[in-house]
């Protein structure tokens, strides 16, 4: 028998498991037309449960470059609540820590500069970190400078003695992207001012469990967080927590306050309060990891019981949003272009490609619209309500929208 993995955060050996999802393909990584007939690279989607520190993760098994690379797929900026949500996070941020001109706002993970440029509106300097090399062009292209480099120490420790030390640190959805989370913390305490503030956001893991959102574990994120995983890995190096904001994002997101052990902003009531509803939840006990696989299972067998009766009955069912989650479902439960012929997505960048593993087209909304299907399967469920409206014609012929998650929902 093989040795257990060891804990990325603590370095314990890992005997609990959380899911098994197979040997998936990377979830983000859509297929050109041309290459729809060699395999998928695929890997094991194996979640697990550190009984040390509590952190929960993938086995560590793909490199970084083989997903964060000049072809990925993902901007930030094509949903529009989501810009909506960050707009308000750079206003809030603006007045509770008063920035202005002579501070430094970062972001890690900037992407297409989708939050900084809110920043940079209200001539805060602002500098984004960013591994992928076509999403920061697009950001640079926005008037927002952006490093195209992966976050850890040694990116801090360059930025910080070049003088880039930051006032506010952002990171938003992007801690669980990470392989090294020590050598990630460490850079954060590493380019922060000594009164600098860090948040990071991120689907809280109690909510992951409660409303069964499986499909948001993939080969790109390598943890998946709750506050008391989060508050040891940030006191290994030298961070103290000093509040938390329970948010809606991502079907139930943390955004945890963070500053330097000896900086001087006091505890906010947040913290305790996160703290006591994890306790409640066991999920520093076995028994709060349980019986997720479970809950997984029947989310898996209701979504193909439903395409089977819906293509029984004569009935189209189409997808909508290309998404990673989306793929995470439909390769578990081995969803094909059989059962969904073809995703709508408003990126061009994923239309005209296929899904990794089931081969599923991806195409633009009006093609979904002119098919006029009897269902649309949303897969990014997050952003249901966006969507539907986006997509209003659907129910002027009669049309109803389905989800997967947490249960079968057709409305």
């Amino acid at each position: 028998m093989s040795a257990a993995p060891r804990c990325l955060g603590c370095g314990a050996a890992l005997e609990l498991t959380l899911v098994d999802l197979g040997h998936q393909p990377l979830s983000n990584a859509n297929v050109r037309p041309e290459d729809a007939g060699s395999p998928d690279r695929v890997f094991a989607l194996h979640a697990r449960v550190c009984e040390e520190c509590w952190l929960v993760q993938v086995d560590a098994v793909v490199p970084p470059d083989a997903i964060f690379n000049d072809d990925y797929a993902y901007f930030s900026s094509y949903s529009e609540s989501w810009l909506e949500h960050c707009r308000t996070y750079a206003t809030e941020m603006t007045e509770r820590f008063g920035l202005g001109p002579s501070n430094q706002v970062v972001e890690i993970a900037s992407n297409d500069g989708y939050l900084l440029q809110y920043f940079a509106a209200d001539g805060i300097p602002v500098l984004g970190v960013e591994p992928s090399a076509n999403t920061a062009a697009v950001a640079v292209g926005k008037g927002v400078p952006t490093e195209v480099a992966f976050f850890g120490f040694g990116t801090a420790t360059r930025l910080a003695a070049a003088g880039r030390s930051a006032d506010l640190l952002a990171a938003k959805n992007v801690m669980a992207h990470v392989p090294d989370i020590n050598d990630f913390v460490a850079g954060v305490a590493e380019i922060l001012k000594p009164e600098g503030v860090f948040t990071v956001e991120f689907p809280h893991l109690l909510r992951t469990l409660e409303r069964v959102q499986f499909d948001q574990i993939y080969h790109e994120h390598f943890t998946y967080l709750s506050l008391l995983a989060v508050e040891r890995v940030f006191q290994r190096h030298g961070l103290r927590v000093f509040d938390v904001q329970e948010l809606s994002t991502h079907g139930g997101s943390l955004r945890v306050f963070a500053c330097l052990a000896a900086a001087g902003h006091t505890e906010a009531p947040g913290v305790a309060h996160v703290r006591a509803l994890e306790h409640a939840a066991a999920l520093d006990a076995r028994a709060g990891y349980l019986d997720f696989t479970a809950k997984v299972e029947k989310v898996r067998d209701d979504l193909m019981s439903f395409l089977a009766e819906a293509r029984a009955a004569g009935r189209t069912v189409l997808g909508y949003g290309a998404a990673a989650k989306g793929n995470t479902l439909l390769n578990y439960a081995g969803v094909t272009a059989s059962e969904l012929p073809m995703i709508a997505d408003r990126s061009a960048a994923k239309q005209g490609r296929l899904t990794p593993g089931g081969r599923i087209p991806i195409v633009a909304p009006e093609t979904l619209l002119e098919e006029r299907p009897d269902y649309v399967l949303i897969l990014p469920w997050n952003l249901r309500d966006e969507v539907a409206e986006q997509l209003g014609d659907v129910r002027a012929w009669g049309g109803r929208f389905v989800t997967a998650v947490p249960s079968l929902e057709v409305w």
